[in-house]
């Protein structure tokens, strides 16, 4: 697909300074896309009403995997190039190996317990990886989750009670786990311990105490540490993105003309931003936008 270069509204606020910044379109006519991450210098990306991974390699995009059912919202390359892919829809983790073929279907916790709502993952750097199950899509049951899986597949459940635990992603030394409770629209951190445990529960940042205010929400989905150590926390209530400090001060927002902006990615050299928006959040297959946006924090 031809990209198309918008000359207009899209701006970057920086501590109440206002800066233009080049956005391109790369797709169009995405299905909900989601769950980004750039590797080898291709841009990998689930669409959650396409049911599919999704490549963009600086030319075109293209089908990398599809899994009926599965309703993707994230993905993860292990150290050994198997990819790991959280299905909402179907409960699972799927695993799919590096020439994009399903290797498995993770349905369970190791207590036999079922996946609901698999929604976004990250690395532990140990071969692993973090997850987060977020229940329905509802703001009633508050019964999120946040479960490790190992390189060989093992599921532990490791945190619960989460007002729909959403995006996932370690600090910069390892040492804390930072999850979005969307409902809540606040971040909590997690102290990581040994054998896929956390501890010391405790609030990083409610979105509201930021000044940041949407027409409903905030509703924080998708996070992401860059290079310095911020925190980028995309919206699904907003084409907004939310740059924090490491101790969760704001640092300015990045603005994206579509009305959700759930999640981002980094290019190798932390030169672009890759959003991924929706446009129409009402009907499936929720068409929307990737952009790579130019970073004046590269």
């Amino acid at each position: 697909m031809r990209a198309m270069i918008l000359g207009a509204g899209l701006g970057l606020v920086l501590a109440g300074a206002a800066a233009a910044a080049e956005v391109t379109v790369i797709n169009d006519q995405a299905r909900f896309p989601e769950g980004p991450e750039v590797i080898d210098g291709t841009l990998y990306y689930v669409e959650y009403g396409g049911h599919t991974i999704m490549t963009w390699d600086g030319q075109a995009n293209a089908t990398f995997w599809q899994q009926d059912g599965c309703g993707p919202s994230a993905l993860l390359q292990l150290p050994g190039g198997d990819f790991l892919v959280t299905c909402y829809d179907s409960g699972t983790i799927a695993r799919v190996s590096k020439d994009g073929q399903t290797l498995a279907n993770y349905d369970k916790d190791s207590n036999g317990g079922a996946l609901q709502g698999p929604n976004d993952i990250t690395t532990d750097g140990e071969g692993g990886a973090w997850f987060t199950a977020s229940g329905p899509w509802e703001s009633g049951p508050i019964v999120g989750k946040v479960f490790h899986i190992n390189a060989e597949g093992v599921i532990v459940e490791a945190a619960n009670d989460l007002h729909y635990a959403n995006g996932i992603t370690l600090s910069a030394d390892g040492k804390r786990l930072l999850v979005n409770e969307s409902e809540a629209a606040r971040v909590i951190s997690f102290e990581v311990e040994p054998y896929g445990t956390l501890a010391d529960r405790r609030l990083f940042l409610r979105v509201a105490d930021l000044g940041i205010t949407h027409e409903w929400g905030p509703y924080p989905d998708g996070i992401k540490r860059d290079a310095h150590g911020n925190y980028w926390i995309g919206h699904y209530s907003a084409g907004q993105i939310v740059v924090v400090d490491p101790e969760g001060k704001l640092l300015g927002t990045l603005e994206v003309p579509s009305p959700a902006a759930p999640n981002l990615a980094f290019s190798a050299d932390g030169k672009t931003v890759y959003v991924m928006a929706v446009d129409d959040t009402a009907n499936a297959p929720y068409l929307g936008k990737v952009y790579a946006v130019a970073n004046p924090w590269p």
